[in-house]
Protein backbone atom coordinates (compact mmCIF):
# COMPACT_ATOMS: atom_id res chain seq x y z
CA UNK A 1 0.00 0.00 0.00
CA UNK A 2 1.86 3.08 -1.27
CA UNK A 3 0.19 5.64 0.96
CA UNK A 4 1.27 8.28 3.49
CA UNK A 5 1.26 6.00 6.50
CA UNK A 6 4.70 4.42 7.06
CA UNK A 7 3.91 0.73 7.29
CA UNK A 8 7.53 -0.34 7.85
CA UNK A 9 7.29 0.35 11.58
CA UNK A 10 4.90 0.04 14.50
CA UNK A 11 2.12 2.63 14.26
CA UNK A 12 0.26 3.94 17.31
CA UNK A 13 -3.07 5.71 17.04
CA UNK A 14 -6.08 6.71 19.10
CA UNK A 15 -9.75 7.35 18.57
CA UNK A 16 -11.42 10.75 18.69
CA UNK A 17 -10.13 14.31 18.95
CA UNK A 18 -13.01 16.51 20.01
CA UNK A 19 -13.17 20.20 19.09
CA UNK A 20 -12.15 21.25 22.62
CA UNK A 21 -8.73 19.62 22.10
CA UNK A 22 -7.60 21.13 18.79
CA UNK A 23 -5.42 24.06 19.84
CA UNK A 24 -1.73 24.06 18.93
CA UNK A 25 -0.90 23.12 22.51
CA UNK A 26 -3.27 20.15 22.36
CA UNK A 27 -1.88 18.90 19.07
CA UNK A 28 1.66 19.10 20.46
CA UNK A 29 0.47 16.99 23.40
CA UNK A 30 -0.93 14.37 20.99
CA UNK A 31 2.54 14.05 19.44
CA UNK A 32 4.24 14.06 22.87
CA UNK A 33 2.03 11.15 23.98
CA UNK A 34 3.76 8.96 21.39
CA UNK A 35 0.81 8.72 19.01
CA UNK A 36 1.29 8.73 15.24
CA UNK A 37 -2.30 9.38 14.21
CA UNK A 38 -5.87 10.05 15.29
CA UNK A 39 -8.74 8.14 13.77
CA UNK A 40 -12.32 9.40 13.45
CA UNK A 41 -13.80 12.35 15.26
CA UNK A 42 -11.85 14.70 12.98
CA UNK A 43 -13.44 16.13 9.84
CA UNK A 44 -11.46 16.46 6.63
CA UNK A 45 -12.76 20.05 6.30
CA UNK A 46 -10.95 21.13 9.50
CA UNK A 47 -7.83 22.33 7.67
CA UNK A 48 -6.62 24.39 10.64
CA UNK A 49 -6.28 21.27 12.78
CA UNK A 50 -4.87 19.26 9.90
CA UNK A 51 -2.21 21.95 9.38
CA UNK A 52 -1.21 21.50 13.03
CA UNK A 53 -1.15 17.72 12.55
CA UNK A 54 1.20 18.02 9.61
CA UNK A 55 3.43 20.47 11.48
CA UNK A 56 3.77 17.93 14.32
CA UNK A 57 4.29 14.88 12.12
CA UNK A 58 0.84 13.43 12.83
CA UNK A 59 -1.62 11.74 10.53
CA UNK A 60 -5.40 11.58 10.55
CA UNK A 61 -8.00 9.07 9.47
CA UNK A 62 -10.79 11.51 8.76
CA UNK A 63 -14.55 11.15 8.83
CA UNK A 64 -17.24 13.07 7.01
CA UNK A 65 -15.93 12.21 3.55
CA UNK A 66 -18.01 9.11 2.79
CA UNK A 67 -21.52 8.05 3.80
CA UNK A 68 -21.52 6.78 7.37
CA UNK A 69 -22.18 3.19 8.39
CA UNK A 70 -22.23 1.30 11.67
CA UNK A 71 -23.40 -2.29 12.08
CA UNK A 72 -24.82 -1.55 15.53
CA UNK A 73 -27.13 -4.24 16.85
CA UNK A 74 -27.36 -5.93 13.45
CA UNK A 75 -30.84 -4.75 12.47
CA UNK A 76 -29.49 -3.16 9.28
CA UNK A 77 -27.35 -6.16 8.26
CA UNK A 78 -27.33 -6.82 4.53
CA UNK A 79 -28.94 -3.48 3.60
CA UNK A 80 -25.83 -1.39 2.99
CA UNK A 81 -25.75 -1.68 -0.80
CA UNK A 82 -29.30 -0.32 -0.94
CA UNK A 83 -28.85 2.42 1.68
CA UNK A 84 -25.32 3.45 0.62
CA UNK A 85 -24.96 2.66 -3.10
CA UNK A 86 -21.60 3.05 -4.83
CA UNK A 87 -22.44 6.27 -6.70
CA UNK A 88 -22.54 8.07 -3.33
CA UNK A 89 -18.91 7.12 -2.74
CA UNK A 90 -17.84 8.12 -6.22
CA UNK A 91 -19.53 11.51 -5.82
CA UNK A 92 -17.92 12.03 -2.40
CA UNK A 93 -14.48 11.58 -3.94
CA UNK A 94 -15.18 14.36 -6.44
CA UNK A 95 -15.78 16.84 -3.60
CA UNK A 96 -12.79 15.79 -1.49
CA UNK A 97 -10.01 18.32 -0.85
CA UNK A 98 -6.73 16.58 -0.09
CA UNK A 99 -4.35 17.50 2.73
CA UNK A 100 -0.93 15.98 3.47
CA UNK A 101 -1.97 15.08 7.04
CA UNK A 102 -4.86 12.92 5.83
CA UNK A 103 -3.63 9.31 5.83
CA UNK A 104 -6.91 7.46 5.66
CA UNK A 105 -10.63 7.80 4.95
CA UNK A 106 -13.12 6.34 7.42
CA UNK A 107 -15.38 3.84 5.64
CA UNK A 108 -17.53 2.73 8.56
CA UNK A 109 -17.52 0.57 11.65
CA UNK A 110 -18.42 -2.99 12.61
CA UNK A 111 -20.31 -4.20 9.53
CA UNK A 112 -22.13 -7.50 9.20
CA UNK A 113 -20.57 -10.15 6.97
CA UNK A 114 -23.72 -9.79 4.85
CA UNK A 115 -22.34 -6.41 3.79
CA UNK A 116 -18.78 -7.55 3.06
CA UNK A 117 -19.37 -8.01 -0.71
CA UNK A 118 -20.51 -4.37 -0.92
CA UNK A 119 -17.62 -3.25 1.29
CA UNK A 120 -15.23 -4.94 -1.11
CA UNK A 121 -16.49 -2.65 -3.87
CA UNK A 122 -16.27 0.36 -1.55
CA UNK A 123 -12.63 -0.33 -0.64
CA UNK A 124 -11.76 -0.74 -4.32
CA UNK A 125 -13.50 2.57 -5.04
CA UNK A 126 -11.68 4.37 -2.24
CA UNK A 127 -8.29 2.99 -3.30
CA UNK A 128 -8.91 4.20 -6.83
CA UNK A 129 -10.46 7.57 -5.97
CA UNK A 130 -8.12 8.57 -3.12
CA UNK A 131 -4.57 7.82 -4.34
CA UNK A 132 -2.89 9.21 -1.21
CA UNK A 133 -5.20 7.57 1.34
CA UNK A 134 -6.40 4.12 2.34
CA UNK A 135 -9.91 3.13 3.31
CA UNK A 136 -10.20 2.51 7.05
CA UNK A 137 -12.62 -0.17 8.20
CA UNK A 138 -12.87 -1.57 11.72
CA UNK A 139 -14.81 -4.81 12.24
CA UNK A 140 -16.58 -6.57 15.11
CA UNK A 141 -14.75 -8.41 17.88
CA UNK A 142 -15.73 -12.00 18.64
CA UNK A 143 -18.11 -10.90 21.40
CA UNK A 144 -19.84 -8.63 18.84
CA UNK A 145 -20.22 -5.75 21.30
CA UNK A 146 -23.93 -6.17 21.92
CA UNK A 147 -25.52 -5.33 25.23
CA UNK A 148 -27.48 -8.56 25.72
CA UNK A 149 -24.93 -10.64 23.79
CA UNK A 150 -27.10 -13.75 23.55
CA UNK A 151 -26.42 -16.25 20.76
CA UNK A 152 -29.12 -14.93 18.45
CA UNK A 153 -27.92 -11.34 18.73
CA UNK A 154 -24.33 -12.31 18.07
CA UNK A 155 -25.22 -14.22 14.91
CA UNK A 156 -27.48 -11.34 13.86
CA UNK A 157 -24.59 -8.89 14.15
CA UNK A 158 -21.91 -11.02 12.53
CA UNK A 159 -24.10 -12.39 9.77
CA UNK A 160 -22.36 -15.76 10.12
CA UNK A 161 -22.65 -18.78 12.36
CA UNK A 162 -19.35 -18.04 14.16
CA UNK A 163 -16.46 -15.59 14.29
CA UNK A 164 -14.06 -17.71 12.24
CA UNK A 165 -16.53 -17.68 9.37
CA UNK A 166 -16.94 -13.91 9.81
CA UNK A 167 -13.18 -13.40 9.33
CA UNK A 168 -13.05 -15.86 6.43
CA UNK A 169 -15.75 -13.88 4.65
CA UNK A 170 -13.91 -10.64 5.32
CA UNK A 171 -10.79 -12.05 3.70
CA UNK A 172 -12.81 -13.38 0.77
CA UNK A 173 -14.57 -10.12 -0.08
CA UNK A 174 -12.77 -7.10 1.43
CA UNK A 175 -9.39 -6.32 -0.20
CA UNK A 176 -7.72 -4.33 2.58
CA UNK A 177 -4.11 -5.29 3.27
CA UNK A 178 -4.87 -5.26 7.00
CA UNK A 179 -7.57 -6.53 9.35
CA UNK A 180 -8.57 -4.12 12.11
CA UNK A 181 -10.85 -5.07 14.99
CA UNK A 182 -11.62 -3.62 18.40
CA UNK A 183 -11.46 -5.63 21.58
CA UNK A 184 -12.09 -4.05 24.98
CA UNK A 185 -10.56 -6.61 27.26
CA UNK A 186 -11.80 -5.15 30.53
CA UNK A 187 -15.43 -5.14 29.46
CA UNK A 188 -15.18 -8.67 27.99
CA UNK A 189 -12.82 -11.44 29.14
CA UNK A 190 -9.22 -12.51 28.63
CA UNK A 191 -9.70 -15.96 27.02
CA UNK A 192 -11.93 -14.40 24.36
CA UNK A 193 -9.19 -11.79 23.80
CA UNK A 194 -6.72 -14.58 23.07
CA UNK A 195 -9.24 -16.34 20.84
CA UNK A 196 -9.96 -13.18 18.85
CA UNK A 197 -6.25 -12.47 18.39
CA UNK A 198 -5.57 -16.06 17.33
CA UNK A 199 -8.31 -16.10 14.68
CA UNK A 200 -7.36 -12.74 13.18
CA UNK A 201 -3.59 -13.29 13.44
CA UNK A 202 -3.85 -16.64 11.67
CA UNK A 203 -5.98 -15.07 8.93
CA UNK A 204 -3.43 -12.27 8.52
CA UNK A 205 -0.59 -14.77 8.21
CA UNK A 206 -2.56 -16.88 5.75
CA UNK A 207 -3.52 -13.94 3.50
CA UNK A 208 -0.44 -11.73 3.91
CA UNK A 209 -2.25 -8.95 5.79
CA UNK A 210 -1.26 -6.73 8.68
CA UNK A 211 -2.97 -7.06 12.08
CA UNK A 212 -4.39 -3.83 13.53
CA UNK A 213 -6.18 -3.72 16.86
CA UNK A 214 -8.16 -1.17 18.86
CA UNK A 215 -7.47 -1.51 22.60
CA UNK A 216 -8.90 -0.03 25.76
CA UNK A 217 -7.43 3.07 27.42
CA UNK A 218 -10.66 4.21 29.05
CA UNK A 219 -13.18 2.35 31.18
CA UNK A 220 -16.85 1.45 30.85
CA UNK A 221 -17.16 2.12 34.61
CA UNK A 222 -16.94 5.60 36.08
CA UNK A 223 -15.44 4.26 39.32
CA UNK A 224 -12.63 2.30 37.66
CA UNK A 225 -9.44 3.41 35.92
CA UNK A 226 -7.17 1.09 33.96
CA UNK A 227 -3.59 0.91 35.20
CA UNK A 228 -0.46 1.24 33.06
CA UNK A 229 0.08 -2.50 33.52
CA UNK A 230 -3.37 -3.21 32.08
CA UNK A 231 -2.43 -1.15 29.03
CA UNK A 232 0.83 -3.11 28.82
CA UNK A 233 -0.96 -6.45 29.05
CA UNK A 234 -3.25 -5.58 26.14
CA UNK A 235 -0.58 -4.09 23.89
CA UNK A 236 2.16 -6.62 24.57
CA UNK A 237 -0.18 -9.56 24.13
CA UNK A 238 -1.21 -8.07 20.79
CA UNK A 239 2.45 -7.78 19.78
CA UNK A 240 2.98 -11.46 20.58
CA UNK A 241 0.26 -12.17 18.02
CA UNK A 242 2.00 -9.96 15.45
CA UNK A 243 0.07 -6.67 15.73
CA UNK A 244 1.56 -3.92 13.58
CA UNK A 245 -0.81 -1.06 14.45
CA UNK A 246 -2.23 -0.38 17.92
CA UNK A 247 -5.10 2.10 18.33
CA UNK A 248 -6.25 3.28 21.77
CA UNK A 249 -9.81 4.18 22.73
CA UNK A 250 -10.22 6.98 23.50
CA UNK A 251 -7.98 10.06 23.53
CA UNK A 252 -10.83 12.51 24.16
CA UNK A 253 -14.47 11.80 24.91
CA UNK A 254 -16.00 9.35 22.49
CA UNK A 255 -17.52 6.68 24.68
CA UNK A 256 -17.18 5.59 28.30
CA UNK A 257 -15.10 7.27 31.01
CA UNK A 258 -11.52 8.26 31.83
CA UNK A 259 -10.00 9.11 28.48
CA UNK A 260 -6.55 10.68 28.04
CA UNK A 261 -8.11 14.16 28.21
CA UNK A 262 -11.11 15.29 30.24
CA UNK A 263 -14.05 17.25 28.86
CA UNK A 264 -12.19 20.52 29.39
CA UNK A 265 -9.24 19.32 27.34
CA UNK A 266 -6.95 18.79 30.33
CA UNK A 267 -4.60 15.82 30.58
CA UNK A 268 -5.69 13.07 32.96
CA UNK A 269 -3.61 10.36 34.60
CA UNK A 270 -4.59 8.14 31.66
CA UNK A 271 -2.61 10.48 29.42
CA UNK A 272 0.54 9.84 31.42
CA UNK A 273 -0.03 6.08 31.33
CA UNK A 274 -0.61 6.24 27.57
CA UNK A 275 2.58 8.25 27.08
CA UNK A 276 4.62 5.79 29.18
CA UNK A 277 3.34 2.66 27.40
CA UNK A 278 3.58 4.25 23.95
CA UNK A 279 7.20 5.11 24.74
CA UNK A 280 7.89 1.48 25.59
CA UNK A 281 6.20 0.27 22.41
CA UNK A 282 8.16 2.78 20.37
CA UNK A 283 11.41 1.47 21.87
CA UNK A 284 10.67 -1.95 20.34
CA UNK A 285 9.57 -0.77 16.90
CA UNK A 286 12.83 -1.21 14.99
CA UNK A 287 13.77 -4.60 16.46
CA UNK A 288 10.18 -5.87 16.29
CA UNK A 289 9.73 -5.01 12.62
CA UNK A 290 12.74 -7.04 11.56
CA UNK A 291 10.55 -10.06 12.26
CA UNK A 292 7.04 -11.32 11.54
CA UNK A 293 4.84 -13.80 13.39
CA UNK A 294 4.79 -17.51 12.63
CA UNK A 295 2.78 -18.83 15.60
CA UNK A 296 1.73 -17.85 19.13
CA UNK A 297 1.66 -20.05 22.22
CA UNK A 298 0.30 -19.81 25.76
CA UNK A 299 2.74 -21.36 28.22
CA UNK A 300 1.80 -22.12 31.82
CA UNK A 301 -1.06 -20.80 33.90
CA UNK A 302 -4.70 -21.84 33.81
CA UNK A 303 -6.37 -24.04 31.23
CA UNK A 304 -7.33 -21.71 28.40
CA UNK A 305 -8.54 -24.24 25.84
CA UNK A 306 -11.74 -22.26 25.28
CA UNK A 307 -9.53 -19.65 23.60
CA UNK A 308 -8.67 -22.28 21.01
CA UNK A 309 -5.06 -22.42 22.16
CA UNK A 310 -3.85 -25.28 24.32
CA UNK A 311 -1.92 -24.02 27.33
CA UNK A 312 1.48 -25.74 27.32
CA UNK A 313 3.50 -26.62 30.39
CA UNK A 314 6.63 -25.70 28.47
CA UNK A 315 7.52 -24.73 24.91
CA UNK A 316 9.75 -26.66 22.50
CA UNK A 317 10.30 -25.12 19.06
CA UNK A 318 13.71 -26.36 17.95
CA UNK A 319 16.15 -23.59 18.78
CA UNK A 320 14.44 -23.07 22.16
CA UNK A 321 13.39 -25.99 24.37
CA UNK A 322 11.67 -26.31 27.70
CA UNK A 323 10.74 -22.63 27.92
CA UNK A 324 8.58 -21.90 30.96
CA UNK A 325 8.14 -19.42 33.78
CA UNK A 326 8.92 -19.88 37.44
CA UNK A 327 5.83 -20.94 39.39
CA UNK A 328 4.00 -22.02 36.20
CA UNK A 329 3.04 -18.40 35.51
CA UNK A 330 1.36 -17.56 32.22
CA UNK A 331 3.48 -16.46 29.27
CA UNK A 332 2.23 -15.41 25.85
CA UNK A 333 5.00 -16.39 23.44
CA UNK A 334 5.15 -15.37 19.79
CA UNK A 335 7.47 -17.32 17.50
CA UNK A 336 8.78 -14.87 14.88
CA UNK A 337 10.90 -15.19 11.73
CA UNK A 338 12.94 -12.62 9.81
CA UNK A 339 11.10 -10.58 7.19
CA UNK A 340 14.20 -10.45 4.96
CA UNK A 341 14.42 -14.23 4.63
CA UNK A 342 17.42 -14.69 6.90
CA UNK A 343 17.28 -17.75 9.16
CA UNK A 344 17.32 -15.83 12.47
CA UNK A 345 14.34 -16.37 14.76
CA UNK A 346 13.03 -14.41 17.73
CA UNK A 347 10.57 -14.91 20.54
CA UNK A 348 8.24 -12.10 21.65
CA UNK A 349 7.22 -12.82 25.23
CA UNK A 350 4.60 -11.13 27.40
CA UNK A 351 4.73 -11.98 31.11
CA UNK A 352 0.94 -12.31 31.25
CA UNK A 353 0.41 -13.80 34.70
CA UNK A 354 -1.81 -10.92 35.87
CA UNK A 355 -4.09 -9.23 33.29
CA UNK A 356 -5.73 -7.31 36.16
CA UNK A 357 -2.53 -5.30 36.62
CA UNK A 358 -2.42 -5.70 40.40
CA UNK A 359 0.78 -7.74 40.82
CA UNK A 360 4.33 -6.43 40.73
CA UNK A 361 6.08 -9.80 40.76
CA UNK A 362 9.52 -10.54 39.41
CA UNK A 363 10.38 -14.10 38.36
CA UNK A 364 12.51 -16.16 36.01
CA UNK A 365 11.86 -17.44 32.51
CA UNK A 366 14.10 -20.41 31.77
CA UNK A 367 14.88 -22.44 28.65
CA UNK A 368 17.54 -24.47 26.89
CA UNK A 369 19.12 -23.58 23.54
CA UNK A 370 21.97 -24.66 21.31
CA UNK A 371 22.64 -21.05 20.28
CA UNK A 372 26.03 -19.85 21.46
CA UNK A 373 24.80 -16.35 22.26
CA UNK A 374 21.34 -15.20 23.32
CA UNK A 375 20.24 -11.57 23.28
CA UNK A 376 17.27 -10.34 25.31
CA UNK A 377 15.77 -6.85 25.04
CA UNK A 378 13.16 -4.99 27.06
CA UNK A 379 11.78 -1.52 26.43
CA UNK A 380 14.56 -0.17 28.64
CA UNK A 381 17.55 -1.90 27.09
CA UNK A 382 19.43 -5.18 27.18
CA UNK A 383 18.32 -7.74 29.78
CA UNK A 384 20.99 -10.03 31.30
CA UNK A 385 20.80 -13.72 30.35
CA UNK A 386 22.26 -16.04 32.98
CA UNK A 387 23.51 -19.40 31.73
CA UNK A 388 24.10 -22.33 34.06
CA UNK A 389 26.82 -24.95 33.63
CA UNK A 390 24.17 -27.30 32.22
CA UNK A 391 23.43 -24.70 29.53
CA UNK A 392 19.98 -23.64 30.79
CA UNK A 393 19.30 -19.93 30.33
CA UNK A 394 17.45 -17.76 32.84
CA UNK A 395 15.99 -14.29 32.32
CA UNK A 396 14.36 -12.18 35.03
CA UNK A 397 11.07 -10.51 34.04
CA UNK A 398 8.36 -8.50 35.76
CA UNK A 399 4.62 -9.04 35.52
CA UNK A 400 3.22 -7.55 32.29
CA UNK A 401 6.70 -6.89 30.90
CA UNK A 402 7.50 -7.57 27.24
CA UNK A 403 10.84 -8.96 26.08
CA UNK A 404 12.33 -10.10 22.78
CA UNK A 405 14.68 -13.08 22.83
CA UNK A 406 16.89 -13.78 19.82
CA UNK A 407 19.96 -15.84 18.95
CA UNK A 408 23.03 -13.92 17.82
Amino acid sequence: MNKRMDRTRLNLGAYILQSYARTEKHICEVAESGLDFITCGLEYSDTKTLDLFYKNGLGAIVCGVLPGWWGGNGENAGTMSKMNPLPLYEKAAENFRDHPAVWGIDCGDEPSALDFPHYGKIIETVDRAFPNQFGYLNIYPNYASYATNDAAATVNQLGTKNYSEYIENYCRYVPTDYICFDFYCYSADVPKFYENLRIVADACRRTGRSLWIVLQLNSHREDYLLSADQLRFQAYTALCFGAETVIWACYTGGWWYHNALDESGNKTEQYEKLKTVNGELRAFSEAYFKFRRRETYIVGGEDLRKSGIDSLRSLDIGWVRGLCAEGDRTLIVGDFERRDGEKDRALCVCAADDPSGRKKDEYLITFETDAEKICCRSAYGTVPVERSESGRCAIAVRTNEFIMISAE
